[in-house]
């Protein structure tokens, strides 16, 4: 297999005088209070699992819109990581924020419109106020993870027949359901965006146990999630440390889960793709 990437683990650090926690909606996350992972505990965990390289996410709900921490250990270990920043898409200095936030070093833009202290959909997606910065994103061709629930598909149609460069990533397959198993009507909204060439997908842990849901089996999702998008749009996350567990189980349970799709599209799933997003993961670790 080539070289494995997880384009989604979060850091945390323990000095919360130099990197104060801030979180979104003013409630801190469990798991970034109970499993905090700073980049150094996340290297040793990806050496001890066989991950080269990662795609560092900003923690809003341990941070808020501070990617300080983010950007300092994208900075200290740029052989390892790269970062996926996230910002108020709603604040006057928005554009501003974002060039601050990329001439830092980090490479994409993570959207978090719902999640674990947020559990509803947020309805500022396609808000006209953002637009000034998804044309900075597209002129950038800056990928832009969103954290969605499949409630927020009509604002992405909406962004999608505007911003038709820019790679938009649907963090966990926007939360989508498969525990109806085949022929997954409950998902025929995710493969119908299928259609749209900028759209990627991340395969997180949450996607692996979905699979495994109901009616649903890996064996009968992934091949069809494959046929719909191709596998050189998906691309595998972790989610560690907010998912529960050691690196190595996750990323054994990603292979297991995959096992029945061929080698070539696997090694797309575990890398190929996250380059294609992430170029600058590229360059030789040291």
């Amino acid at each position: 297999m080539a070289e494995i990437i997880d384009i989604h683990t979060h850091v945390i650090s323990s000095d919360t005088v130099r990197y104060p926690l801030a979180p979104l909606g003013g409630k801190q996350s469990d798991w970034s209070r109970t499993r905090p992972t700073s980049a150094q505990a996340l290297i040793a965990a990806m050496d001890e699992a066989g991950v080269a390289k990662s795609a560092v996410v900003h923690a809003s709900t341990a941070y808020g819109f501070d990617n300080s921490y983010l950007a300092d250990s994208v900075k200290a270990h740029p052989g390892r990581f790269t970062g996926v920043f996230s910002l108020d898409m709603l604040a006057d200095d928005a554009c501003e924020k974002f060039e601050c936030w990329t001439r830092a070093g980090l490479t994409g833009m993570r959207l978090f419109t719902t999640g674990s202290t947020s559990p509803g959909q947020a309805g500022w997606l396609a808000d006209p106020k953002t637009f000034p910065v998804w044309e900075r994103a597209e002129a950038a061709t800056l990928p832009v993870c969103l954290q969605m629930r499949p409630e927020g598909v009509p604002d992405l149609l909406t962004l999608l027949s505007r911003f038709r460069r820019v790679p938009i990533i649907l963090d966990h397959l926007a939360r989508v359901t498969l525990s109806d198993g085949p022929p997954y009507k409950a998902a025929q909204w995710l493969f119908d965006l299928a259609r749209y060439p900028n759209v990627f997908l991340k395969l997180t842990s949450r996607t692996i146990e979905e699979a495994n849901a109901g009616a649903s089996t890996p064996q009968a999702f992934f091949p069809r999630l494959v046929k719909a998008f191709g596998a050189d749009r998906i691309a595998w996350g972790s989610n560690f440390p907010a998912h529960e567990g050691p690196l190595s189980h996750l990323l054994a349970e990603a292979r297991e889960g995959l096992g029945c799709l061929s080698d070539s599209d696997r090694d797309a799933i575990f890398g190929g793709t996250a380059l294609r997003l992430y170029p600058v993961l590229a360059r030789k670790a040291g």
